[in-house]
């Protein structure tokens, strides 16, 4: 519900930013990527051009494939999935649907039931909220008013804090978000956030390579 209020505020900003109303549900449609969306619209409400709104939004959405390449064990079943379901399941693949689907065994029933009501529900809810963001655009001009801004960082908080399970993890997610954060200033957007993921994959080469 969060996820989905916070929709709101992205079809709120993308009319302010020049889009119309079926541009902006398009976005969500078939994007279906929050932080991709708001920088696409940012870039273009900054005057940005249209390559580097897209390039910008295909950075931020990078990590998306890292979810699906993560998500694959979970989701498999002892039947194969036809091609519909795979094209599909990739539309779902998200932040908060990856998150729901790794909390149980690989390959349980509860970890495919947990992928698929997750991303369904959000993918519902998000242009649901886009819709009428998009529509009443005037009245939410800016979505600080509302607190919606605050919506994805709690949401991000709220999947994150299951994982911080030891004292390397927990170390590893304050290194990586002080990348990130030390980047901002210098990298384009998305690159900060893919710096922190590169951290991540290293800093699990070493711990495996310690366990060996």
């Amino acid at each position: 519900i969060a996820t989905g209020a916070y929709g709101l505020s992205f079809g709120a900003i993308a009319g302010a930013s020049g889009l119309d109303v079926w541009q902006t549900q398009a976005l969500s449609l078939g994007m279906f990527t929050g932080a991709s969306q708001f920088a696409l619209v940012g870039v273009l409400g900054a005057g940005g051009g249209a390559l580097a709104a897209v390039l910008t939004a295909l950075l931020l959405g990078a990590r998306n494939s890292l979810y699906a390449l993560s998500l694959r064990p979970f989701l498999t079943s002892n039947a194969p999935a036809p091609w519909w379901q795979l094209l599909v399941r990739a539309q779902l693949t998200i932040d908060e649907s990856t998150a729901m689907a790794i909390r149980y065994p690989a390959g349980s029933r509860r970890a495919r039931h947990a992928f698929w009501s997750t991303g369904v529900a959000i993918f519902v809810l998000w242009n649901l909220g886009t819709l009428i963001g998009a529509l009443g655009a005037a009245a939410l001009d800016d979505p600080r008013t509302l607190g919606l801004d605050a919506a994805v960082p709690a949401g991000f908080i709220a999947l994150l804090w299951p994982r911080l399970r030891d004292r390397s993890t927990i170390a590893l997610a304050l290194v990586s978000a002080a990348v990130a954060t030390a980047l901002v200033p210098f990298l384009q957007p998305g690159l900060p956030v893919l710096s922190a993921a590169l951290v991540a994959l290293v800093a699990e080469r070493v711990l495996a390579r310690r366990a060996a």
